[in-house]
C-alpha cells in the first residue's frame, strides 16, 4: 500500500474583518411574504437555526445576498422526490426571484444544452433535480462559471449529494439552495470532461455500465450490488498507473478508482480521508480477482479501512494516468463511457459553486 504524505491542508477561510459593518439582516434572500398568498405547506423557512460552519472555501456570508436571484432549473423529468416537480416550483417561487427559468429533459445527457441556455439568459442560481448523472452533467458545463449549484437529490444514489450532507428532502433542499452557504469544489476532469464524486476504469465502470441498462430503475440501489456480484468473477487486466508523471503501479488490476469524495458506487467509504476543496483527487487501485478476494476487499471498504486490504492500494494525486493493455469501459459519477485503452484524469481546485447545508464539513 502506498500512501502520499504531501497533503496539504485544506484552505481555511479568512476571519471576519472585526471593523466591517453589521449585516442588516440575517438572511438570504427574502421569502415571499404577500398578504394574499398563503404559505405552502412545507415551504422553506425564513431563516435557519444559527449553526456555526467549519472551515472551508466559503464564497460569502449569507447575509450578503440582498438581491433576488435569476433561478434556472434543471429537471430530469423521469426522476422525483417529494412532491414532484410541481411541489419544487411552489417552494422556490416562495422565495423573491427574479426570474425562474424552468428547463426539463427526458436524459442527463440534454441537460448540458439547457445550462448554456439558462447562463446565456443571466441565471445565477441553479436547481439541479436529478441523480449524480445529471449533477455531472450540469457541473460539467458549469465549470468556471460564477453561478451556483443546489442540488435536488431525485436519483437513484445520490452520491454527491450524500457526501456534502444535502437530505433527501425537497424542502431542505430548496432552503439550502436559497439561505445555506456558498463554497467552491473541486472538480476531476477525465478525458476532457468534470466530474464530482469519482471515475473510474474496470470493474466498476463495467458494473455501472450494467446497472444503467434498465436495472436503476427497476431496483434502485440494489442495481449496484445485482451487478457487483456478476463481475467479480471477472479477470484483471495488465495497466501501467502514473501519479503526478511518476511511475506508481505496473500489473494486473481490476479496477482503477479516483475520488474527489470519499463514499462512491454502492456507497462504499473507499477514500476516508478525502475532502472536496482540498486540490488533490484520491486514488486506488485494486488487484482483487474472484469472488473470494473480492468478498475480503469489499470486507475491508465496508469497515472503512480499504487500505488495509492486501489487494488495494492508495495514494493522492493531482493528475492521473492509466494506460491499458486492452480497452476497457470508464464511467464518472456513475455514467458509463466507451472503452478505452487509456485515461488521464487531472484536478480542477474550485471549479464549481455548490449551495451547502451549515454542518457540511
Amino acid at each position: 500500500m502506498v500512501k502520499s504524505a504531501d497533503r496539504q491542508p485544506a484552505g481555511a477561510v479568512a476571519a471576519p474583518d472585526p471593523a466591517a459593518p453589521a449585516p442588516a439582516a440575517p438572511r438570504t434572500v427574502a421569502r415571499r411574504t404577500d398578504a394574499s398568498r398563503a404559505e405552502q405547506p412545507g415551504a422553506a423557512r425564513t431563516e435557519a437555526p444559527a449553526t456555526e460552519a467549519p472551515a472551508t472555501k466559503d464564497l460569502d456570508t449569507k447575509a450578503s445576498r440582498t438581491k433576488a436571484p435569476r433561478v434556472a432549473v434543471i429537471a430530469h423529468r423521469k426522476k422525483t422526490i417529494g412532491g414532484g416537480l410541481d411541489e419544487l416550483r411552489k417552494l422556490i417561487t416562495g422565495y423573491e426571484v427574479e426570474d425562474l427559468l424552468w428547463y426539463e429533459v427526458p436524459k442527463s445527457k440534454k441537460a448540458p444544452k439547457k445550462v448554456r441556455q439558462a447562463l446565456k439568459e443571466g441565471a445565477e442560481l441553479f436547481f439541479v433535480w436529478g441523480g449524480d448523472g445529471t449533477v455531472q452533467r450540469c457541473v460539467d458545463a458549469l465549470a468556471g462559471s460564477d453561478a451556483a449549484v443546489a442540488i435536488v437529490p431525485a436519483g437513484t444514489a445520490n452520491l454527491l449529494a450524500r457526501n456534502l450532507e444535502i437530505p433527501e428532502d425537497l424542502a431542505e433542499a430548496v432552503r439550502i439552495g436559497f439561505e445555506g452557504r456558498r463554497a467552491r469544489l473541486d472538480l476531476g476532469k477525465i478525458n476532457g470532461e468534470h466530474f464530482a464524486v469519482m471515475a473510474g476504469v474496470g470493474l466498476d465502470a463495467e458494473m455501472i455500465a450494467d446497472a444503467d441498462r434498465g436495472l436503476k430503475d427497476r431496483l434502485g440501489r440494489l442495481a449496484y450490488i445485482w451487478t457487483g456480484l456478476r463481475h467479480v468473477g471477472g479477470s484483471v487486466t495488465p495497466m501501467k498507473v502514473k501519479v503526478d508523471g511518476n511511475d506508481w503501479f505496473e500489473g494486473d488490476a481490476s479496477c482503477v478508482l479516483v475520488g474527489n469524495v470519499g463514499t462512491v458506487t454502492g456507497g462504499i467509504d473507499v477514500f476516508e480521508d478525502a475532502r472536496y476543496d482540498d486540490g488533490w483527487l484520491e486514488v486506488g487501485v485494486s488487484t482483487a480477482e474472484g469472488p473470494i478476494q473480492w468478498a475480503r476487499t469489499l470486507g475491508r471498504m465496508s469497515a472503512g479501512n480499504a487500505e488495509k486490504s492486501p489487494f488495494v492500494r492508495i495514494t493522492r494525486a493531482r493528475k492521473v494516468s492509466v494506460k491499458l493493455q486492452t480497452p476497457m469501459a470508464y464511467e464518472l459519477d456513475g455514467g458509463a463511457r466507451e472503452r478505452v485503452k487509456r485515461i488521464t484524469v487531472k484536478v480542477v481546485p474550485e471549479a464549481v459553486t455548490l449551495c451547502l447545508p451549515d454542518t457540511t464539513g
